[in-house]
C-alpha cells in the first residue's frame, strides 16, 4: 500500500519541487486502470553554461548542430532499465540501500508493471526517447519458461503501449548470467541442457526487442569464460559460444530483425578470464570463426580499464576495424578493483570519447547507454535525474571540445606532421605493399643514420588540455 500511495507524488515530480522542473498531471498512476496523461519533459530545459541550476542542462541542447548533426544526433541517449529501476544500492560487502517509493518489496507483474509506467516517466521528463533493458530485468521469471516468456509478453505488451511513436529501445538483451543454471556460462555452459535454455531465452529476448522496435541486440558474456583451466576444454566452449551466436545471427535473419548485434567485451568479473576480455579479443574471435560481418561490438568505458586499457584505445580499437557500434557511458574508480559503473563526469575522457564518435561518423544505430548506476549512499529520487544530466551534460561537452579541437586544427597537423616521411612517394609504396626488404635495405645504406623527429607528446597534451 506505501507504493500506491507515494507513486504518483514521484510522477509528478514533486519531491523535487524546489527546483523549476514543471509538475505536470500524473501520468502513470500505481493504479494500473488509471489512463496515462501526457508528462512534463526536461527535453528543452537547456539553461547554459553559467546556470546554477543542477536539473538543467549546461551544455547539452539536443537541437543545435556540432559538426554537422544535430547533438541528440550524436548522442542517442539511452536509459539503461536495470541500473535506473532495478537497482538496490546493494553491493559485495552490503545489503540494499534503496527501496523507491514505486516499489512494494514484491517481484510481481502488477510490481513489475508499476515499475515500467515509472520508467517511462522518467525517460520522458529526462528528454530522451531511447531505453535498454534486461529480459529479466523488466519481467520476473516464474516457474516454467513458457510461463516467463508469457510474462516477458505482457510487460512488452505495456512497454509497446508506454513507448507512443517516439521512443524506442536502443538494445535488447536476455540476462544469461544471474540465475543458479547459468553457474558455470551459459553458451559455453558444459550441460547441454543450460545451453539450450540459453538459446530459447536469447530467441525470446530478440523478438521482444524487434516487437519493441529495438535497433540493436546485445550479448554480454557474463559467465562466458573460467575459473581454471584444469577442469575446463576452452577449445570446445569456444567452439560452443561461436555455434551459439551464428544461431543468433540466423534468427535475426529469419525473424526480419534488421538491429545490429553487438557482444560487450570483459574480461573478468564474475568470471577469472572471459573470452570476450577486449576489443582485440573479440574481434580476432569473430574473425578465427567467420562472424565479423554479423556483430559489432558494444564498448563499455569501465570494463575497458579492468582489461588494462583506456576507453579511448578500446573505441579506436573497434573503430579502425569497422566494428564500433555502441557505447556503454560509465567509468570506474582507479582506487577501486572492480566493476563500479559510476556516472562518466571526467570532461578529459568524455571529449577522447566523442572524439572517436566523431572520427567514426556517429554510432546510430548504436548510441551511449547509461550502464551506471547511483553510489550506493544516493538513495534520493531526485538522485537519478542529477547523475543522467550530469552524465549527459558531461558528454555534450565532450562534444563541443572536440569540435574546438578540430576548428583549431594544431593537434590534427601534429599528428600529421609526424607521418610526413610516410607521404612522400617512396613512403606511399611502402603503404601500398610494393616495397620488398630487399629494397628497403638498399635505401637504408643510402640514407644512413635517420634523423628521428620529437614526438611533441607535451605539445599534444597542452593542445588538448586547452580545448577543455
Amino acid at each position: 500500500m506505501r507504493a500506491a500511495r507515494v507513486l504518483p507524488w514521484f510522477l509528478c515530480l514533486c519531491v523535487v519541487s524546489r527546483y523549476p522542473i514543471h509538475c505536470g498531471a500524473q501520468t502513470c498512476p500505481a493504479d494500473l486502470q488509471t489512463e496515462c496523461g501526457d508528462p512534463s519533459s526536461m527535453s528543452e530545459n537547456f539553461n547554459g553554461p553559467k546556470s546554477k541550476n543542477p536539473m538543467s542542462y549546461r551544455w547539452y541542447n539536443a537541437e543545435e548542430e556540432i559538426l554537422g548533426k544535430k547533438m541528440k544526433d550524436w548522442m542517442r541517449f539511452s536509459v539503461a532499465f536495470w541500473h535506473t529501476f532495478r537497482g538496490t544500492g546493494a553491493d559485495p560487502f552490503g545489503a540494499p540501500t534503496k527501496l523507491w517509493p514505486w516499489e512494494d518489496g514484491t517481484n510481481s507483474l502488477a510490481m513489475a508493471k508499476r515499475r515500467m509506467r515509472a520508467n517511462f516517466e522518467f525517460i520522458n521528463k529526462l528528454g530522451v526517447d531511447r531505453w535498454c533493458f534486461h529480459d529479466r530485468d523488466i519481467a520476473p521469471d516464474a516457474k516454467t519458461l513458457a510461463e516467463t516468456n508469457a510474462n516477458l509478453d505482457e510487460l512488452a505488451a505495456l512497454a509497446k503501449e508506454l513507448q507512443g511513436s517516439k521512443i524506442r529501445p536502443l538494445w535488447g538483451t536476455a540476462q544469461l548470467f544471474m540465475h543458479p543454471r547459468y553457474m558455470h556460462g551459459a553458451a559455453t555452459s558444459p550441460e547441454v541442457g543450460v545451453y539450450a535454455y540459453a538459446a530459447a531465452q536469447v530467441k525470446k529476448a530478440m523478438e521482444v526487442t524487434h516487437f519493441l522496435g529495438g535497433e540493436n541486440f546485445v550479448f554480454w558474456g557474463g559467465r562466458e569464460g573460467y575459473q581454471t583451466l584444469l577442469n575446463t576444454d576452452m577449445k570446445r566452449e569456444l567452439d560452443h559460444m561461436a555455434a551459439f551466436l551464428r544461431g543468433a545471427a540466423d534468427w535475426k535473419k529469419k525473424i526480419g530483425f534488421n538491429g545490429t548485434l553487438l557482444i560487450e567485451p570483459k574480461p573478468q568479473e564474475p568470471t577469472k578470464h572471459q573470452y570476450d576480455w577486449d576489443a582485440a579479443t573479440t574481434m580476432s574471435f569473430l574473425q578465427k570463426y567467420g562472424l565479423i560481418d554479423e556483430f559489432k561490438l558494444n564498448i563499455e568505458c569501465n570494463h575497458a580499464t579492468l582489461s588494462g586499457h583506456s576507453c579511448h584505445h578500446e573505441l579506436e580499437t573497434a573503430r579502425i576495424n569497422g566494428l564500433l557500434g555502441n557505447i556503454d557511458a560509465n567509468t570506474g574508480d582507479p582506487q577501486i578493483g572492480w566493476d563500479t559503473d559510476q556516472f562518466l563526469t571526467d570532461i578529459g575522457e568524455a571529449t577522447l570519447v566523442m572524439l572517436s564518435v566523431v572520427r567514426n561518423g556517429g554510432l546510430a544505430p548504436g548510441g551511449f547507454n547509461f550502464d551506471a548506476k547511483l553510489r550506493r549512499e544516493s538513495t534520493d529520487v531526485e538522485d537519478l535525474f542529477l547523475a543522467h544530466i550530469s552524465g549527459m551534460d558531461t558528454l555534450a561537452r565532450g562534444l563541443r571540445n572536440v569540435a574546438k579541437l578540430i576548428e583549431d586544427g594544431s593537434l590534427g597537423e601534429l599528428v600529421k606532421r609526424r607521418y610526413h616521411s610516410f607521404d612522400t612517394e617512396f613512403g606511399a609504396q611502402i603503404e601500398g605493399g610494393k616495397v620488398d626488404f630487399e629494397t628497403l635495405e638498399k635505401k637504408a645504406m643510402e640514407w644512413g643514420e635517420p634523423v628521428v623527429p620529437s614526438g611533441k607528446q607535451e605539445l599534444a597534451e597542452i593542445i588538448f588540455q586547452s580545448a577543455l
